[in-house]
């Protein structure tokens, strides 16, 4: 397992799903009448992704993608690495696509990309948390959780390395 020198709870787990609980609220207000589908960013979406479903009281359908840009470090690469496509097709459908953090926007934006070339009939983004510094895109979620500083975070879905995505809260941490 990684160490981590030192770890400073940022929210807590009541924080998290209060939040969480409002955002569903949100979509199913914004999406009243409509089928979404949630297109979840494995694997650190997956905490938020389960909470958020759970959350919209509208017909939900499940899909994932799998994306990486980071190879084990606490810095994106900059090149993104589509490892695991939707398994259905999102033509006519209204996709929210599910993302745990958004850093550079670069992911995301791509992926939106993807999804609208297929011929969706919408997609907005949710993420747990919202990293605006250091964003090189012009991208902006439609849903977010909470906006941070820059700051490496773990919990709640986010790992360093694939370890402490279990902690039931997000602290900041310094490797």
């Amino acid at each position: 397992m990684v160490e981590v020198k030192s770890m400073k709870q940022l929210f807590t787990e009541e924080q998290i799903k209060q939040r969480i609980c409002e955002l569903g609220a949100q979509i199913t207000k914004e999406y009243a009448g409509k089928e979404i589908k949630l297109i979840g960013v494995l694997r650190g979406a997956s905490v938020f992704y389960a909470e958020l479903a759970m959350r919209i009281a509208l017909p939900v359908r499940f899909d994932f993608v799998s994306v990486s840009s980071y190879k084990d470090g606490t810095e994106s690469t900059g090149r993104i690495q589509i490892r695991k496509e939707p398994d259905e097709p999102v033509r006519g459908e209204h996709v929210i696509l599910v993302e745990d953090i958004i850093d550079t926007g670069r992911t995301l934006k791509q992926l939106r990309g993807l999804l609208e070339d297929r011929g969706a009939a919408s997609v907005s983004l949710a993420a747990l948390l919202d990293k605006p510094s250091r964003r090189v895109t012009d991208l902006h979620a439609d849903y977010v959780g909470f906006e941070i500083p820059d700051a490496f975070v773990v919990g709640f879905g986010l790992d360093y390395a694939q370890y402490y995505r279990n902690l039931p809260y997000i602290g900041i941490v310094e490797v």
